[in-house]
């Protein structure tokens, strides 16, 4: 799983496996140890959710996803689900959550579990 954060926006990606757990059990997470705490990332299946809520608690930035979208997404097409997340003072936290895709150039990052990217296949 990867996140990116960027101002009032965040976004997470994916990979096969994650989306496969995710849909199954309700719930992937991610870690990265900084040698003197660790910042954990993840995404849950919740109930009674119409759109993508995030939070951030404890070192912990969590993202909450209809329970409804998210249960069948290892077995559809779609490719991702954004959101604008009201916040305090007329502000928005943009939120994004898609399959990860593997690069268009190289890198080398392992691309193993991504989904094939679209731009690569032939018609």
């Amino acid at each position: 799983m990867k996140i990116r954060i960027k101002d009032n926006s965040v976004r997470f990606r994916l990979t096969q496996i994650e989306v496969k757990t995710l849909s199954e059990k309700g719930h992937v997470e991610a870690h990265t140890d900084f040698g003197d705490g660790k910042f954990t990332y993840q995404v849950s299946l919740k109930e009674n959710l119409i759109t993508l809520k995030a939070s951030f608690s404890n070192g912990v930035v969590g993202m909450e996803v209809p329970k409804k979208w998210g249960e069948d997404w290892y077995e559809n097409d779609v490719v991702g689900i954004d959101h604008a997340q009201p916040l305090k003072n007329d502000e928005e936290l943009y939120l994004l959550l898609e399959k990860d895709f593997t690069c268009l150039d190289n890198t080398l990052e392992d691309q193993s579990d991504n989904y094939p990217n679209p731009k690569l296949q032939s018609s």
